[in-house]
């Protein structure tokens, strides 16, 4: 470990809270937008002052050494949750918001195992690109997700494993309500047969 960090101690939810109300002269009950990426020192783990964000539609806390999910159940009008670039392992802690999440980005993390999303039920968007996902038994977990129509999934070791062409036919055979993947529309050949 780096000495330096070893003298700093995380900086707490609540600490990023009041300094994101001191730079933005925001109040943190009626924000809509916050983001609390970046802190110094890291942000190690969420909690119950993110409760303070009863209003908040879009909340980042990416870029920090987060763990783990949590502190979020009460956030009613959630509806973006960024965690891009932490050390989370798993879905867990996002049992409260998955009525009404509708896009998750949670790239750059240490995700090998998709149980728990099956509760994800109004997610539109999941970007889980550069995890540890492995094998079609996760991915296929996906398909618990009912309105996902927007996945991002590159540079997981599943997707390293074969050439594009062959990942994507397998992907959009798995997800037949997907509509873009890794950035790229999907076409399907029965498009072609609307009359609309």
């Amino acid at each position: 470990m780096d000495p330096v960090m070893k003298h700093l101690k995380p900086t707490t939810c609540k600490e990023a809270i009041q300094r994101w109300e001191e730079k933005t002269g925001l109040n943190a009950s009626e924000a809509k937008e916050v983001i609390i990426s970046f802190q110094w020192p890291p942000i190690e783990k969420m909690d119950n002052s993110l409760a303070v964000f009863v209003n908040v539609e879009k909340l980042s806390l990416s870029s920090n050494m987060i763990e783990r999910i949590s502190g979020i159940n009460s956030l009613k009008n959630l509806r973006i949750l960024s965690v891009a670039r932490n050390a989370i392992k798993s879905f867990s802690g996002l049992e409260g918001i998955g009525d009404h999440l509708e896009e998750l980005w949670i790239s750059y993390n240490m995700i090998e195992k998709t149980r728990g999303v099956n509760l994800l039920k109004a997610l539109k968007v999941l970007y889980i690109g550069n995890n540890l996902i492995r094998d079609w038994v996760e991915f296929n977990r996906l398909q618990e997700i009912p309105n996902l129509e927007d996945l991002l999934f590159i540079n997981n070791p599943l997707w390293e494993s074969m050439d594009t062409e062959t990942w994507r036919t397998q992907a959009i055979k798995r997800l037949p309500n997907l509509k873009k993947l890794d950035s790229i529309p999907i076409v399907r050949a029965t498009d072609d047969d609307d009359d609309s």
